[in-house]
C-alpha cells in the first residue's frame, strides 16, 4: 500500500514530504503509519544532521481524511491502541516520532495546515509559514478533540487560554496570528529555502551539543527547577567529557609531533 509519505535523504538533510496532493495531503492511516515509519529510518542514519517536514502540492495537510480512516473501522481501533513500551498509539507516535529524534526537525508549511497535519507540525521543533498559509485545531468541527499530541505541544507553546480558544471553536486563524501568538516561529515567503539555511547553521555546531539541547528542554521543560537543574547536569557532563577526551588527544598527538 502506498503511504504517500515521500523519504529522501540529501548529504546531511533527511526530507520528509506528505505525498497526497490532490487531497491536500488529507492524512490515512497509510501515512500516519508511513511517517512513523519514515522517523524510525532517519533515526538509524547517524549522518543526518536535520529533518525538513513539508507538503506537497497545494497544502501542507488538511487534517485526518475522516471519511478514509473511518472506512474500515478495525484498522482504526488497532491503531487506536498504544504501545505500552512507547506510550503512544499509531496518530500519536506520526507526531511524537519526531520528538524522539535527537537531531532537529523543521516544517515548512503552505496553504492548510490542519488539525492531525497541525499536529505534525507542531510536533517539529521550528516552524517555518508561508504568509499565507492557515491554520486550525479543526477537530472540535467533528465533535472531537486533539488526540495526535496536541495537548502535550500546544502546552510548550502557546498559553492555556489561546489553545482553548483554538481547540473550542476550531476557528481558522492566519500566519500573522499565528506567528504572533506562537504557533509557529517564522513568517517567510520560502519556508523550505528558510529551513535549507537553518539546517545548514546548526550543522556547523557540534552535532552532541544539538542533540543534548534537544534532549535537555524535551526533559526539563515543564519540570520542576531543582529537577531542570539535575537534568541540565546530566546532559552537561558527558559533553564536557568529551570534550576534555578531544583536548587531551590534540595534546598527545602535538606531543608525539614535537
Amino acid at each position: 500500500m502506498d503511504s504517500h509519505i515521500a523519504l529522501r535523504f540529501d548529504g546531511d538533510r533527511a526530507y520528509v514530504n506528505l505525498n497526497r496532493p490532490d487531497k491536500h495531503n488529507g492524512l490515512t492511516i497509510g501515512m500516519l503509519e508511513g511517517l512513523v515509519d519514515a522517523a524510525r529510518t532517519v533515526a538509524k542514519r547517524k549522518d543526518v544532521r536535520a529533518v525538513i517536514l513539508s507538503g506537497n502540492g497545494p497544502s501542507f495537510s488538511s487534517g485526518l481524511d475522516v471519511a478514509k480512516a473511518t472506512k474500515d473501522p478495525l484498522a482504526g481501533a488497532l491503531n487506536f491502541v498504544p504501545l505500552p513500551w512507547r506510550g503512544t498509539n499509531t496518530f500519536q507516535e506520526a507526531c511524537w516520532a519526531w520528538r524522539r529524534l535527537e537531531v532537529p526537525v523543521i516544517a515548512a508549511v503552505h496553504g492548510r495546515c490542519f488539525g492531525g497535519g497541525l499536529q505534525i507540525a507542531l510536533a517539529a521543533d521550528v516552524r517555518f509559514a508561508t504568509p499565507d498559509s492557515e491554520f486550525s485545531v479543526m477537530e472540535a468541527k467533528h465533535g472531537l478533540v486533539p488526540d495526535m499530541t496536541g495537548a502535550a505541544t500546544l502546552s510548550r507553546l502557546i498559553g492555556i487560554d489561546k489553545a482553548l480558544l483554538l481547540t473550542m471553536t476550531a476557528d481558522v486563524v492566519d500566519a500573522a496570528y499565528a506567528e504572533r501568538i506562537g504557533l509557529i516561529t517564522e513568517v517567510t515567503a520560502d519556508p523550505l529555502a528558510a529551513a535549507e539555511k537553518l539546517a545548514e547553521r546548526i550543522a556547523a555546531r557540534s552535532p552532541h551539543a544539538v542533540a543534548g539541547a534537544k534532549r535537555l528542554f524535551e526533559r526539563s521543560w515543564h519540570a520542576s527547577a531543582r529537577r531542570t537543574f539535575g537534568i541540565e547536569r546530566a546532559t552537561q557532563l558527558p559533553l564536557i567529557l568529551r570534550l576534555a577526551m578531544k583536548r587531551d588527544g590534540r595534546s598527545h598527538n602535538e606531543s608525539n609531533n614535537s
